[in-house]
């Protein structure tokens, strides 16, 4: 029976070179999916406990998604997944662009590395064969000069790569994985465990048929999800995102938001059309966290106007089975007023170099995105390091001295690149800077982790938990702790799960404000509900912009049952999802992990609270919402250890 996945994987031993291919049954896909729950399957029971991240004992893991390839929609994510260096606990990251499908039509699910290479190789699979390859001459390039190195070596158009940069090579805690010119698996550093291997890459080409079980079923709902992807009604000028910010933030009330309003938004300016609507409702962290748009007014905020930004775009970028087109290629100066080409930053990346250090250069935002994107480092990270340690130095916890001359100020715009270009090059201060907060803090001493805004030793992403409070909770409970795209209650709000899942609350139109800071069974029931369903789609390797289309628009569960030959109920597929959150959650336990360790700096979480601005008195209660979380899962609630 044709089912979409390839029950196959390939393990490569990078200490002895050997490479060999196992078959994974057909229950681990029926109780895990594929993807990140294909990959915690076999990384919970193959990395032993305490295991050096950095070490030869970590199993580093490419894997792609059940649905991808099947001519379903929003589903080329590729992941990676392993024990994260930067926080000793389960880290994965994801990404787009165009290498999701390259691991499939080499006839793999997934790629496995163990082991530690003498020297620099990078993995090739060219037409069935798989051989690890010399790369020294690669080592010391920029991951978009090494791409077009290896795809022109191949000499086949098909190929695809993923690659680690500089930050990787220099076991940077904050670097990523690159693929299509620099688009990055970010998070968790896991760019440092594959620079601890010595892989620089990984070079893929196939042409192994990817067969959903039922094609015709597929198309029917593709077609009916693309009626909802191209309607797209005019929208106003991107200056008036930030007028609309004020007005969410004077409501008393807050609007449960409708996927659909966001799509448009993606489609017209992409991720950046939050830019100012963002910090103005007080989602946006500003000033590493102690600010509010007072700090950063609308003046101030006006350069990273998504107007402004997409004036530079030349063309729009689409991911690898995406309909939306969110992303672009931009045409812009660098700092000496040289023309280049770079992907349009994020919205993470333009509000943690412009709120978040108070920086309103629009033209360093685009040379820093590139500079980052070459070189494989975390740009949520990065902007995060900077921000810590202008506060040291405001603080006096970092002196002149120490910082190889430099007066760190806030909104300091050469200062803000030279501290980039130093991390990356692990340059006198970035040596210091370049693995992250929690590390920078430790190194620093004289009180400095109280500046350290991270969840369990990563950074945290540029949405406040003390404005949905279902960040703060998934920031402190997922297996890997301070990520925002797992849940929030807006989230829940997209999702629209109820309309699948009777037995979930449905929020209705509106709800008050004050409510959000109840710690009660609701709030828990939603963000349990968010998990479930994000290991769902990160198994499919579906995009979390498709998913908050809504699941009355997007067919994801029924898409799986055309594409795998099953007939599982949504219900049945969450469950699924809880099984792989019960998973993760036992690998940390199993490194040695204590739960209760991964909560966020107290500032994020409103102790104390902010005395002006949008999130003016609020603080969260994180444990009592964390203890609830654990024993919605049946886990033990005091310790968040799985029975």
């Amino acid at each position: 029976m044709e089912k979409s996945y390839m029950g196959r994987i390939l393990m490569v031993d990078m200490g002895t070179g050997n490479i060999c291919e196992e078959t994974v049954p057909d229950k681990v896909y029926e109780n895990y999916l594929g993807g990140l729950g294909l990959a915690a399957s076999i990384l919970y029971d193959r990395i032993p406990a305490g295991a050096d991240p950095l070490g030869p004992d970590n199993i580093l893991a490419f894997v792609s998604g059940l649905l991808t390839g099947t001519g379903t929609l929003f589903t080329g994510r590729w992941m990676v997944a392993a024990k994260s260096p930067l926080t000793g606990t389960w880290g994965d990251a994801n990404c787009g662009g165009n290498f999701s499908p390259a691991i499939k039509k080499c006839g793999y699910d997934g790629i496995f590395f163990t082991g530690i290479s003498e020297k620099p190789v990078y993995l090739s699979i060219i037409n069935g064969k798989a051989e690890l390859k010399d790369a020294a001459y690669l080592w010391g390039k920029d991951a978009v000069e090494t791409e077009a190195i290896l795809i022109s070596e191949a000499n086949d158009n098909k190929a695809r790569v993923a690659c680690i940069g500089p930050a990787g090579e220099n076991l940077s805690l904050i670097s990523g994985v690159s693929n299509d010119r620099g688009r990055l698996a970010a998070r968790s550093g896991l760019g440092a465990v594959m620079g601890s291997k010595r892989l620089k890459a990984l070079v893929l080409s196939g042409d192994h048929a990817i067969l959903p079980n039922n094609r015709a079923e597929i198309k029917k709902l593709r077609l009916k999800t693309l009626i909802f992807v191209k309607s797209q009604p005019p929208l106003n000028k991107g200056s008036l995102n930030a007028y609309l910010g004020k007005a969410f933030r004077m409501l008393p009330s807050q609007i449960v938001m409708d996927g659909i309003l966001y799509k448009m938004m993606l489609k017209k300016w992409g991720t950046v059309s939050l830019n100012q609507l963002s910090i103005e409702i007080g989602d946006s962290p500003v000033k590493n966290w102690k600010g509010t748009y007072r700090d950063f007014t609308g003046r101030k905020s006006a350069p990273i106007n998504p107007d402004r930004i997409i004036a530079r775009e030349v063309k729009k970028y689409f991911c690898y089975s995406c309909p939306l087109g969110c992303g672009g290629i931009c045409k812009t100066k660098d700092m000496d007023g040289k023309d280049f080409e770079t992907h349009k930053p994020e919205y993470e990346t333009v509000v943690a170099f412009s709120g978040l250090l108070l920086n309103e250069d629009l033209d360093s935002i685009f040379y820093i995105n590139e500079l980052l994107n070459r070189a494989g480092m975390d740009s949520i990270s990065a902007g995060a390091t900077i921000a810590f340690a202008i506060e040291c130095y405001e603080k006096k916890a970092l002196k002149p001295g120490e910082t190889n001359g430099l007066k760190l100020k806030w909104g300091d715009t050469k200062t803000i690149v030279a501290l980039v270009e130093k991390m990356i090059k692990r340059e006198g201060i970035g040596d210091i800077l370049a693995d992250g907060v929690k590390k920078a803090a430790e190194r620093i001493g004289k009180g400095a982790q109280k500046y350290a805004m991270h969840a369990g030793g990563q950074e945290l992403p540029m949405h406040d938990g003390r404005n949905d409070p279902g960040f703060a909770l998934h920031y402190s409970v997922e297996a890997t702790p301070g990520r925002h795209t797992m849940g929030a209650f807006m989230y829940y709000d997209m999702f629209q799960l109820w309309k699948k899942i009777k037995s979930l609350p449905s929020p209705g139109l509106m709800y008050s404000k004050d409510s959000k800071y109840v710690a009660d069974e609701e709030k828990v029931i939603k963000a349990a509900a968010c998990s479930k369903f994000m290991n769902v789609a990160n198994g499919a390797g579906l995009c979390l912009f498709g998913a908050f289309l809504g699941l009355h628009r997007l067919p994801l569960f029924e898409w799986i049952n055309a594409a795998t030959g099953w007939d599982k109920t949504p219900e049945e597929y969450l469950e699924m999802g809880a099984a792989i959150q019960t998973l993760k959650q036992a690998f940390n336990v199993k490194q040695g992990v204590d739960p209760k360790s991964l909560k966020p700096n107290k500032r994020t979480l409103g102790e104390p609270p902010q005395e002006n601005g949008p999130n003016k008195g609020r603080s969260v209660e994180i444990d009592e919402l964390m203890k609830r979380y654990w024993e919605h899962f049946g886990w033990d609630p005091e310790t968040g250890k799985p029975a």
